[in-house]
């Protein structure tokens, strides 16, 4: 399986669509442990992204990664931003110059975006954090590669894992972050930054399974 540059494109315009569909429901899940805005916050800053898309003029992955990065955080305002635009930027290292994608490159795009997000948030699993999905779905994502799963099946296990992680969220205290405050009160409640992953690894699971 390879994927072109507009095959790419596509994919993460699919994450937006599923973002936009979620974002009262991400919202929701804020107010319960924030500021109540995580879904529109998302919403925006995937919004900017489609807009940057349909014009990008990005010949190669690479370039259309760093071109989504940027856009991503001159949307986004809030913490949310810098975390997603460095995991863009170290996806965007790996694909630079690539007009085209292997499964392996697709596996390392994710890997090194999620790399990226953990060491600018300083989060661990178990914090209550969008790690707890992401960290869950590599650990899955190179599982099943090390299986000799096609790339697909790999998204699908790793969009299950990343479920799971977000699900297991409701019974962590928050560790890190402004729901931290909260302490013992934020159990029971999902954390809204594990369910847009969550959300995330899903769509991307779906795009490739209407791209094979």
């Amino acid at each position: 399986m390879k994927l072109t540059v507009t095959e790419w494109k596509e994919l993460f315009c699919l994450i937006a669509e599923r973002i936009e569909e979620n974002k009262d429901r991400l919202s929701e899940l804020d107010r319960a442990v924030g500021d109540g805005d995580h879904g529109v916050t998302m919403s925006i800053g995937w919004q900017a992204i489609v807009k940057k898309l349909e014009e990008s003029q990005g010949a190669d992955c690479g370039a259309v990664c760093k071109e989504m990065a940027m856009t991503f955080l001159n949307a986004v305002g809030s913490s949310v931003g810098p975390l997603y635009a460095t995991a863009f930027l170290r996806g965007a290292s790996l694909l630079q110059g690539k007009e085209e994608l292997t499964e392996e490159d697709v596996v390392a795009f994710w890997q090194a975006a999620v790399s990226g997000i953990q060491e600018r948030g300083k989060a661990q699993i178990g914090d209550k954090t969008m790690l707890d999905a992401w960290l869950p779905a590599m650990q899955a994502l190179e599982q099943a590669r090390m299986q000799g799963r096609g790339l697909a099946e790999c998204m699908e296990e790793a969009a299950a894992a990343g479920e799971q992680g977000m699900k297991a969220t409701a019974l962590l205290v928050p560790q890190v972050g402004r729901s931290s405050r909260l302490g013992e009160r934020a159990v029971g409640h999902l954390d809204p930054g594990a369910a847009s992953a969550s959300i995330i690894l899903t769509a991307f699971a779906e795009g490739l399974r209407k791209t094979t």
